[in-house]
């Protein structure tokens, strides 16, 4: 009968604690975080919520390694294509950039040529 591997999940950020699998995610992946991004696979847990992971497999054992993984929130989604989003930047900087300081002066003008003199093109 062949021998039966363990299996483990552990988090990518708790992988140094296993010199083995650290070394076979190495080899595995040796350009690191953008390598496994085709690997990644969802798994649901018993909570209805989920969590993404790669597969390393060593000697002796099989790991699903964790990943933190932000997704695209459907309200932020939405509130992006709305255009909300800039609308909560302008709010919390304090206004657009065409709106003049609270002294009242405008900003300078970024045309550069109402500094120039005749005869400067040389």
């Amino acid at each position: 009968m062949a021998d039966i591997k363990k299996r483990h999940v552990v988090s990518y950020e708790k992988m140094g604690l296993h010199p083995d699998l650290a070394e076979a995610f190495a080899l595995k992946y040796p350009k690191g975080f953008s390598d496994y991004l085709t690997d990644l696979v969802k798994y649901p847990k018993p909570d209805g919520t989920t969590f993404y992971a790669v597969t390393v497999e060593t000697l002796d054992a099989i790991y699903l390694v964790k990943i933190n993984v932000k997704t695209d929130d459907m309200e932020d989604v939405a509130r992006w294509l709305e255009g909300e989003e800039d609308a909560e930047n302008e709010a919390v900087a304090g206004g657009s950039a065409d709106a003049s300081d609270s002294a009242g002066e405008t900003l300078p003008d970024d045309n550069i040529s109402q500094y120039t003199t005749p005869g400067d093109d040389e």
